[in-house]
């Protein structure tokens, strides 16, 4: 495992690439890279990815504190501070928990670095999907499989097709707690006054309905798409190609890009192209200004793409002013196969050398991902049950029946596949800002979309050389 100094070169480096993102956080930033070894970890209970002896989670918890950082805030911190309270007013453990708002996802992130192994400041710490490959170089963490190895927890309770963004080489590392995916929101008013009775499923068919939207139904715009990297990692998992090589940096650290090789970049970016150029899909900016969203919220847009966790303050911000349909999230092309990949965050244990501490922390992240709380938190937040029994608890159920759209979010999961679920990459802070700058030129005019790709693959093969570099 890399050297805590290295994994604080790393955190300094990142905490300059802040992007906005999807859910509670924020930020979609990460740093990322491992070598092949530090990526398998043990598969063995009783030894850590360090090769340290795992916790002993037979420990007598009486008077344990523990501390738990978190960037959820607003009406997510409201919710995170009612179980956070639930927990300490009723586990018969005489367990603790301390939760810490730390601001953003890149706040959280940004503060470990200068903690100390053994002293990190914090046990439990939630951290953005995309910070998942630079959580497991860091050195800081008890890998989740050891909790889980330990306990005999059975693994099968957790959504499958979200714990595989977390899992590598059949490693769990950090446990899934707030995951979201994208889907398409459409104003069905507009689409019923144009005449359209069914929801395009793709780019191309986005493209092909532009001009009734607009002459029709009365969009000023019939696509709100906002420049967001994120957006382009999802349409290669629906195109079914790869990221990145190396299993997109799975089975091993990725080394360069694989976008631009196997096509996939380029058949994004024409099709973007041909909905600016086509005034289908006008430049709203990057997803930071929200532009997109406030859109169509105000009726302006026929349609947009967002996240599952939006789904409730779209529909606060709508206030009934038409009816909101969701879609699944659109393929570039008819008869594009492929599937979806999370966002969000999840929660990491931290190595502090305590196991009555490490042993409190695994019974709390127990009690968060129970089905009772699992299904209280999808109700106040809109984000998916990471637990699959969270679908019978009777709150789950009352939720769906009065937002029945967010029933398109659990399908759209459900119908997805584990392969779909995206690179672990060293630098994604960066390619994600390189991403949309390049896609920002290509639709200004600046550049056409093979240079955009070229300029893409070349930046980020550039900072992924760089990380692997210091972390031989």
């Amino acid at each position: 495992m890399k050297k805590k100094v290295i994994a604080s070169i790393l955190a300094a480096s990142m905490a300059a690439m802040a992007l906005t993102g999807c859910g509670g956080g924020k930020t979609t930033s990460e740093a990322q890279g491992a070598t092949t070894d530090e990526t398998t970890a043990s598969t063995e209970a009783g030894s850590t990815a360090d090769g340290a002896e795992a916790p002993d989670l037979n420990q007598d918890t009486k008077g344990t504190t523990i501390t738990f950082w978190h960037s959820m805030g607003g009406v997510n911190g409201e919710a995170m501070d009612y179980l956070v309270n639930k927990f300490n007013e009723e586990n018969t453990d005489g367990i603790t928990v301390e939760a810490v708002y730390q601001g953003e996802y890149d706040d959280t992130i940004n503060k470990l670095k200068s903690a100390q192994i053994g002293n990190m400041g914090a046990d439990l710490v939630q951290i953005y999907d995309i910070g998942t490959r630079f959580m497991i170089d860091s050195g800081w963490v008890i890998p989740m499989q050891e909790l889980i190895n330990a306990d005999g927890y059975d693994i099968s309770q957790i959504e499958p097709n979200i714990a595989a963004y977390y899992t590598v080489n059949n490693e769990l590392y950090s446990m899934p707690f707030n995951s979201s995916t994208p889907i398409l929101y459409y104003n069905k008013d507009m689409f019923e006054k144009a005449g359209i009775t069914e929801v395009p499923t793709s780019l191309e068919g986005i493209l092909a309905i532009g001009d009734d939207l607009k002459t029709k139904g009365g969009a000023g715009e019939p696509l709100a798409l906002s420049i967001y990297g994120w957006y382009f990692e999802q349409w290669l998992c629906k195109q079914g190609l790869s990221y990145a090589d190396n299993g997109n940096g799975r089975d091993a650290a990725a080394t360069a890009v694989e976008f631009d090789s196997n096509g996939g970049a380029l058949n994004i970016l024409n099709e973007w192209k041909a909905l600016n150029d086509a005034d289908v899909a006008p430049n709203v900016g990057r997803a930071g200004s929200d532009t997109a969203t406030t859109d169509f919220t105000s009726g302006k847009a026929a349609i947009t793409l967002g996240s599952t966790a939006s789904l409730k303050q779209i529909l606060q911000d709508v206030n009934g002013s038409f009816e909101v349909g969701t879609a699944y999230f659109p393929t570039i092309k008819d008869g594009d196969e492929g599937g979806v990949s999370i966002g969000g965050a999840s929660l990491w244990a931290l190595n502090n050398n305590d196991d009555a501490k490490a042993a409190a922390t695994w019974k709390f992240i127990k009690f968060l991902i129970s089905p009772e709380s699992q299904a209280y938190w999808n109700a106040e937040t809109g984000y998916f049950p990471v637990t699959t029994a969270a679908d019978e608890e009777q709150t789950f159920k009352d939720n769906v029946a009065q937002y029945p759209q967010f029933q398109t979010a659990i399908d759209q999961l459900h119908d997805s596949k584990p392969q779909y679920a995206g690179a672990l990459l060293s630098v994604f802070p960066e390619a994600r800002q390189i991403v949309e700058t390049e896609i920002e030129n290509m639709i200004n005019g600046n550049e056409t979309p093979e240079k955009a790709v070229e300029s893409m693959a070349s930046q980020i093969n550039s900072s992924i050389e760089d990380y692997n570099l210091v972390n031989e």
